[in-house]
């Protein structure tokens, strides 16, 4: 069994860098979910993908060490619903599928983003 980390299965920072620059887009052009992106400046939505870059990275047992809010504090108040979630899974997916990941790591990264979905859905 491999015993590597879920961030060296992955492919290491770059990799995840380059899953973080697919999934944003698709995330800030969905017409449901862009609400979401509207009315910040570019370099908050730098910003932004730079910390979930890093919150990725920790999650998946990389070198990074993620220095922003826990999830329940940065999301508290944005009214993200169950379908907003939904959506946010098929466009994680959708991106995953673009890069071939294999289905033991994309079992294991649904799963840890899963695990941050009650503390970001406020709305069921």
């Amino acid at each position: 069994m491999n015993d590597q980390t879920l961030y060296a299965r992955l492919g290491g920072y770059d990799a995840i860098a380059a899953v973080a620059e697919n999934l944003l887009p698709r995330l800030s052009d969905d017409p449901a979910l862009g609400r979401f992106w509207a009315h910040r400046s570019e370099d908050g939505v730098h910003r932004e993908k730079q910390l979930l870059i890093d919150f990725l990275c920790d999650r998946a047992g990389g070198p990074l060490f993620y220095t922003g809010r826990d999830m329940l504090l940065s999301h508290k108040g944005m009214n993200i619903s169950a379908s907003d979630w939904a959506a946010f899974i098929g466009h994680l997916e959708a991106t995953l599928d673009q890069f071939g990941v294999p289905d033991r790591e994309r079992k294991d990264v649904l799963a840890f983003i899963d695990s941050t979905r009650e503390d970001i859905v406020e709305v069921d």
